[in-house]
């Protein structure tokens, strides 16, 4: 009750999902167990104060995943497409820019259509590089007025970046967000890692059931990082599974039946022909 009414406040109108999210996450937890309440005040809400004034997280991986960008300085968001990996991060950055505890927000992912070769296309870099990064420009718009977006870029408080353009940078006083970081190779993942500098914090989010290069679960950085850094204090993974898809009530359900097929095919069990068609 409280959640829905911590909604209301800030939302004009609640729809038939926000019920549904809300109902689904307080009638248990991911063990299958009750979960009580136990404050009336959601202090995971993410204060961001433009266009969208606050953005409140809608699943107990939400909630573990906005802690975990605010206690520690490197944070490995993995998990299905519409969970909020990214949209997280991303309103996470602007509330500490905004606090002042950086100057500025660094987003990046791989140009991966151009084989991050973008000099053999034509246009400034603003033009060749907007299609590959035109989602991290989604999750922006969604939260802050155009108006303000424009003057943080303008000002530098804003960059957005394809990930070979990151080579040789240090980036101190910056909170940084490696997006589909699934598509990275290892050597990459490592030159992202070590841009960090004074002061800063970076955020990893990425779907290693997507991976769209040639790369492999074997080559890919996403992948291999998590045996290369899981003993180091300071980081902390945080997985998503299908339960906390966000997105239109039909993707938890697509991702879900790919899910199953994707286990059916590796246990060799499939169909032979395709389903008979409906002849009606």
């Amino acid at each position: 009750i409280e959640n829905i009414k911590n909604l209301v406040r800030h939302k004009r109108s609640l729809t038939n999902n926000d019920i549904l999210k809300i109902t689904e996450q307080y009638l248990k937890d991911e063990n299958g167990a009750a979960i009580p309440s136990t404050s009336n005040k959601d202090t995971s809400a993410i204060l961001v104060n433009s266009k969208k004034q606050t953005v409140i997280p809608k699943s107990p991986s939400q909630k573990k995943y906005i802690k975990a960008i605010r206690n520690y300085d490197l944070v490995m968001g993995i998990g299905p497409a519409g969970t909020g990996k990214t949209y997280l991060a991303v309103a996470c950055g602007i509330e500490m820019v905004k606090q002042g505890r950086f100057q500025k927000i660094v987003l990046t992912r791989p140009a991966l259509e151009a084989g991050e070769r973008l000099g053999f296309l034509p246009g400034d870099l603003e033009e060749k590089i907007k299609p590959y990064l035109q989602p991290i420009y989604d999750s922006i718009y969604d939260i802050m007025r155009y108006e303000e977006i424009k003057r943080w870029t303008e000002r530098h408080i804003l960059e957005i970046v394809p990930l070979a353009y990151m080579r040789g940078r240090t980036l101190s006083d910056s909170f940084i967000i490696l997006d589909e970081a699934q598509n990275t190779t290892l050597e990459q993942m490592k030159m992202f890692l070590t841009r960090l500098g004074i002061n800063s914090k970076a955020v990893v989010t990425g779907d290693i059931t997507q991976i769209d290069t040639p790369l492999s679960l074997h080559t890919s950085g996403l992948v291999e990082i998590q045996n290369i850094l899981d003993k180091i204090a300071g980081i902390k993974f945080v997985y998503f599974s299908n339960k906390d898809v966000v997105r239109h009530s039909l993707v938890k359900k697509i991702v879900n039946a790919y899910d199953k097929y994707e286990k059916k095919k590796n246990s060799g069990v499939l169909l032979k022909k395709p389903p008979a068609q409906n002849k009606n």
